[in-house]
Order: structure tokens, then sequence, then C-alpha cells
């Protein structure tokens, strides 16, 4: 339970003191901003994190321990920080066994400003659950967005996550998870692997053509010894000494001993060099040899952006060499690391939590906060969040309303920009094809209300929401803005709220 920032405790305590700690309250998680990576931009989010956020709230309490270690702690007069009845209230109630969330699933497509999940709870334990939350959700998403663009510029092949060894410590796990989620087939993480029902994929690193080497047996010895071992899933690593001249004419013999044994051969590994050049070359001499079916498994600082260079390269120079790009692309494999895990280019999604209704004597009351900096306002009270379809059945909008309000689809719909005052526009009546909400019960009273989905389920949501997004919106480069919008009750609490404020009333 201590997975929090002090400042979270000291004002639950103050909370505690005036005797709103048990006060209802509303939270919103929300981002306001995609992923920028510097030449390329995110037009999107995919929501991750979830599942292991709420297997955290549901298995966590403040234990002996950590009272103990808050009651060590002493201000700068020297007394204790924490009152001892504070601390004894906290090892009785200090659970989320009081908290209901309603959230986007995960896997589905989100957008900047919108409501991502909403947490309903007693003032102090919600205020707690925040550094947490942020936590678990900021860095899943920030993954699992970075493997969806990945995925989206590798013309539907597979991608392979291997950044284990250059995530976050042990938080990596939860990178390769959202990796999974977003857009990754297979990671080479046995323990998330398993968690996830999946088989854990790999080939093998230069080390092992090293020893062999230095054992005198050189690459080829290696690559025999690999094939002896796995002959029915034999990927080797062909740039240890050099891809064309050595690595590749060495895998070539290996293969066709396999074959006389009645065993396919599946790939070769790319680790270095120009990729697109050596996917040619390298097809070229597999093809000669009869192997036109081996897969040619790419690595090596690969991204969404690098992708899509080597891709158009491979488009323009396959032709040259007598070779068909499509076929050619047909057989690559990705396997996408340090780039993926890092979110290279965007090391952090600013997530945030915002207070936004308190509950006073049995009426809930909005409240607001306000900035120079008109973006960073949350939006205000009890709300509901709905995505809108065009006639095409493609999102337009997502709108957020008041808690009791639906959007009417045989009139017009008036939505509002979420912090500029004097923009918005009108949806005609009919041009909305569906309605709908986005927000669902994930966790009532401290229960989980869905289990555990599975990943494929995770998956479906991620693909079901891309098919269902413009084209400009998925675009590698200067997306096209997706709209989030406020309903006129919204927007008119908005304006009271801050009016309000700035008059000191």
């Amino acid at each position: 339970m201590l997975f929090t920032d002090e400042y979270q405790l000291t004002m639950a305590q103050v909370y505690w003191r005036r005797g709103m700690h048990d006060q209802r309250c509303q939270f919103d998680y929300f981002f306001r901003k995609y992923p920028d990576y510097g030449e390329h931009q995110a037009g999107y989010c995919v929501f991750a994190g979830l599942g292991w956020l709420l297997d955290w709230m549901t298995e966590t309490r403040f234990t002996s321990e950590d009272i103990e270690a808050l009651a060590s702690q002493r201000s700068a007069g020297g007394q204790p920080r924490f009152d001892p009845a504070f601390l004894e209230w906290l090892a009785v109630d200090g659970h989320f066994g009081d908290i209901t969330i309603r959230s986007v699933p995960e896997g589905r497509v989100v957008h900047a400003h919108a409501p991502v999940a909403v947490i309903e709870g007693p003032l102090a334990m919600t205020q707690i659950l925040e550094t947490s939350l942020l936590n678990h959700l900021n860095y899943a998403t920030l993954i699992a967005t970075k493997a969806s663009r990945v995925a989206d510029n590798g013309r539907g092949r597979p991608v392979l996550e291997f950044g284990l060894r250059r995530g976050p410590s042990t938080g990596a796990n939860a990178g390769v998870r959202a990796a999974l989620i977003g857009g990754a087939d297979f990671t080479s993480d046995v323990g998330i692997s398993h968690v996830m029902g999946l088989d854990p994929k790999g080939t093998h690193a230069h080390s092992m053509v090293q020893a062999f080497m230095a054992m005198g047996e050189g690459e080829l010895g290696a690559f025999r010894a690999y094939a002896e071992v796995y002959p029915d899933e034999c990927t080797l690593l062909v740039d240890t000494i050099d891809s064309l001249e050595s690595g590749i004419p060495n895998a070539i013999t290996v293969f066709g001993e396999l074959r006389q044994r009645g065993h396919k051969p599946f790939g070769i590994r790319l680790d270095s060099g120009d990729l697109a050049y050596l996917a040619i070359r390298a097809a070229q001499q597999l093809d000669e040899a009869g192997f036109d079916d081996v897969a040619i498994v790419l690595s090596s600082n690969l991204d969404e952006l690098a992708l899509w260079q080597i891709l158009s390269q491979i488009e323009a120079e396959a032709p040259r060499y007598g070779l068909d790009p499509d076929a050619l692309i047909g057989r690559l494999v990705y396997g996408v690391g340090t780039r993926l895990i890092t979110s290279h280019g965007c090391s952090a999604l600013g997530g945030v939590y915002k207070l936004v209704a308190l509950e006073h004597e049995g009426v809930w009351r909005p409240a607001m906060k306000l900035s120079e900096t008109p973006e960073k306002m949350p939006i205000p009270g009890r709300k509901r969040v709905w995505r809108l379809y065009d006639q095409r059945g493609l999102a337009t909008a997502d709108v957020v309303m008041g808690e009791d309000e639906e959007p009417d689809l045989d009139a017009d719909i008036h939505i509002n920009h979420p912090f500029r005052a004097a923009v918005g526009r009108t949806l005609a009546a009919g041009s909305v094809s569906a309605a709908e909400p986005l927000l669902e019960d994930v966790l009532v009273s401290g229960s989980r209300t869905n289990g555990r989905p599975s990943l494929d389920t995770m998956r479906d949501n991620r693909v079901a929401d891309l098919e269902r997004l413009d084209p400009g919106v998925r675009r590698l480069v200067n997306p096209h803005r997706y709209h989030v919008s406020l309903s006129d009750r919204v927007r008119r609490l908005q304006l009271d709220l801050i009016a309000e404020a700035r008059n000191g009333t």
C-alpha cells in the first residue's frame, strides 16, 4: 500500500482530521496529449493496464509493517507526522473495498481529454489510490499505443516483442503485457507469455555463435548444433560474421540438411546493417537455394517509422533484383525491442487524475480546477462519454455528457470544443448512425464485475476500434485531430464554475 506518494497520505490525514475522509467523491483519469515522438505523432491511444491495477487494488491493504513505517516518520519539528489515531483508522479502513470504477475496457482506442476511467469512493482512500493508478495506466497505455502503431505500419506481418532486457526493471513486465494487447503477436518474455497464454518466442544470440567459434567449430558448427536441438523451429541469426558472405550461406547449408531429414526450417534473423537491402539480398540467396518459404526476421532498433522506411525501400528496390516486393514483405517478421518497451521518442504519457465531484450533505457538487492554460482545466461534474459514429460507421467524435444525458440521433447534436469556449459544431439530424457509451462498471464496491478479460478479447477491442477509426487519425505523421467534445449542458456547467471561481462566489 505504500506504493504511493507521500502527499497522498498527508492529504488523507487532513481529510480524516476534518471528518471528510468518508465523503463520496469522483476522480477522472484522462490524458491531455497524444504521444509525440518527434518525427511522427500518435493520433489515438490504446488503453491498457487496467487489469493489473484492479488486481493490485483487490489484493492490497495497509499492513502492520506499513503502519509501523508511517509511524516512524517525523515532521520538521520532530513530532510524529501521522496521528496514531489516523494510523489506527488506516489499519482498519485502509483498503479499496468501497471504491467503484467505471472505465473504458482494455484494448479500446481512447482519445485526449475524454475520461478514460471514473473513480468513485471515500475521499481519503480514493486520494491515496492516485499514484498507483497513474503508474499502472500511464505506462501501459503508452506502450500499447506504440505497439499498435508498430503493428499498423507492419503490413500485417507478425510482431515479436523483444524488449524485456531494455525495460524499466521488473516494471517491463507491464510493458510487455501492454505490447501484447496493443499489437505485438508474441514476446520473448517467458513469464508474461505463460500468464497471457502464449508460447514465448526467440532465436539465439551472437554469443552462441561466438562460443562455437572460440571452440574452433565456427559459425556453421553453431548453426548445426542449434538445428540439432530445434529442427522444427530453427531460426538462425546470420550477422555475427557477415550476413551475405557467411551467415546466410551457412544457414542455407544447415537448412538443406534439415530438409533432408524431413524437417522444415523456419527462418533467418538479420540484426544489423541496412535491413531493407539485406532482406532483399537474403531473399535472393534463399530463393536461389529453394527456400522461398523461409521467414526473414528483422530486428535492431525497429519502430513504426523504421518499418515504414524499410518497407518503402523494399517496394522501391526489390524489383531491381528480380523480386516481387509484396512476396518479400509477406515473409517478414519483426523483432521489436528497445524502441517499443521504452516508447522511443516519447518516454511518458501525461495521464492525470483530477477531482471532478464531491458529495456534500447528500448532494453531488461539481469540482473545478482553474488554470492559466485552458487545456489543463478538467471537465467538472458527474458525466458519461459517448462515441458517435457517422453514416460510414466510422467514429466521428467522443462526446462528454451529463450523467443522465443521451445523444438524440433524430435531432441536431451540438457539440463544443473541450476548452475553447467559442468553438463548436453541429452534427445534423440523421448524420450520426450510432452512439455508444464507453464507460462500463469494472469494479463495484471493491469487487470486479467482469473477471479478467482474455488477451483475445482485449486484442479484438483494439482491432474493432481501429477499423472504425478514420484513416487520417491513424496516419503515421501529422495525424488528423480526432474530436473530443462537450455537450451544451457540460459546457454551461464548465463556464458557470469558471465564472463563480473567478468572482469568488
